[in-house]
This record gives structure tokens, C-alpha cells and sequence, in this order.
């Protein structure tokens, strides 16, 4: 069964320096339908005017991935990491017993568009952490690659619970197909471009709950299609 999050009918948030559309509830927008899906908290598609960002803030026990689509992000924390983040890599924050950190556009011309995803730890109290790693678009084209994990396997970021992230990248009529074991589920997130999923057709920013198949089969419906797709309990 595949049921539908349309792009169209999430929360949204504008600051002005800050347009955020939200899959899940959060923030000021709350949806008791969407409170997250399996262990996958949040999903939030943010884009950041040139030199503005998010200041200092704190979390604790949840696991932050960020995943920036176009332009860059500068990240700064309280365990001494500071980064810049661009297309293709994927950087993920433990949150754990507490860290404070900032995100903020360090362009002065173009905007920052990435999507900020919340899992929630398989265990509370763990270790503030720290992981960024990078991924060509050769990695991903027509194929399923593994980006994050509990296991942190095939040079994937680790992730404090049992979910494996894949991203894609396919052209027109390109396929992928995923295997799911029958006691998990899969949340897909249209990152760009146009894809089938099983013959259902899904647009940029649009996402779908996967429940009770064995096989996700996704066709390129647009050249440059960017997917993410979460295998998760």
C-alpha cells in the first residue's frame, strides 16, 4: 500500500529569510496524521536567503541529517566541528545528551535549498557525534545508493538506528528496484524531478508512506530525478 503526502499539503513556515515546508508536524504546524512515520520524525524541504541561517540553538536525542540540495551550508557546533555542506554530501548530527549548533547560508548571492530530516535514536543519553560524507552523482545514477545506516556499512554515515537511507539519481525511464523485508516499511522523498513508484507518479517535494509491499520499484519520469528512499521498522 502506498498512501500519498502531497507537496502541496504540508505545514509551511516563512520567516523571510527562511521558506520551510514540513512532511511531519513541527514547529507552529500540527497534523496528528503526520506525526512522523516509524522512527523518521521529521522531514523539513528549507530554503535560506543569501547570509542568513539559523543562530546557536540546542538538541538532545534525536538524530539530525542534513541534506543540502542546492547551494551551501556552514555548520558550526559545541564539539568543535565546523563544516561547509553541498550537493552530495550528507552530514549527520547525534544529538544525544545535548549539543548546540548553528546553520547558516555563508553566500552572499545565491540561496541555500536542503532538506533537514529528524530520526529518532534508538537509545537516549548517547555521545554528542559527528559525521559528513560525500557522495558523487556517479554513486547514484541508476542506482540505489546507501547513504546512511545503522551499521554505517559501504562507507555510509551512521546513524543511531535500525533505517538504511538510499539516495538516487535517474533519468527517463531509468529503474531501481528495492527489496523490503516483510516486517519494514519505507518513507520515499522526492528530492527533484519526476518518478513512478510502483506506477503511482510522484512530483519534486512530494512523499509517500510504504507499507505492506515486497518490491518498490522506481522509474524516472524526468531526467535529473533525485529520490531518497528510508527503509526503516
Amino acid at each position: 500500500m502506498i498512501t500519498l503526502r502531497p507537496a502541496d499539503e504540508r505545514g509551511s513556515a516563512n520567516f523571510g529569510w527562511l521558506d520551510s515546508r514540513h512532511s511531519f508536524s513541527f514547529g507552529s504546524y500540527y497534523e496528528p496524521n503526520y506525526m512522523g512515520f516509524g522512527n523518521l520524525r521529521v522531514i523539513n524541504e528549507d530554503k535560506v536567503i543569501p547570509g542568513q541561517g539559523f543562530t546557536t540553538h540546542s538538541h538532545r536525542d534525536m538524530e539530525i541529517i542534513s541534506y543540502v540540495i542546492q547551494g551551501e551550508l556552514e555548520h558550526k557546533d559545541s564539539i568543535g566541528n565546523g563544516s561547509i555542506i553541498r550537493p552530495g554530501d550528507v552530514q549527520r548530527m547525534s544529538a544525544g545528551t545535548g549539543i548546540a549548533h548553528s546553520e547558516y547560508n555563508p553566500s552572499s548571492d545565491n540561496p541555500v535549498h536542503f532538506l533537514q530530516i529528524w530520526i529518532i535514536p534508538e537509545q537516549t543519553g548517547l555521545k554528542p557525534s559527528y559525521e559528513q560524507k560525500a557522495f558523487t552523482e556517479a554513486d547514484k545514477q541508476g542506482k540505489l545508493r546507501l547513504v546512511g545506516s545503522q551499521d554505517g556499512r559501504d562507507g555510509s554515515v551512521t546513524i543511531h538506528q535500525d533505517v538504511d537511507v538510499y539516495s538516487t539519481i535517474l533519468n527517463v525511464d531509468e529503474t531501481v528496484t528495492h527489496n523490503l523485508a516483510t516486517n519494514r516499511s519505507a518513507w520515499l522523498q522526492v528530492v527533484r524531478g519526476e518518478v513512478a513508484v510502483n506506477d503511482r507518479s510522484l512530483n519534486a517535494g512530494d512523499g509517500a508512506a510504504i507499507v505492506l509491499e515486497d518490491k518498490i520499484t522506481l522509474k524516472g519520469l524526468a531526467d535529473n530525478t533525485e529520490v531518497l528512499l528510508f527503509d526503516l521498522v
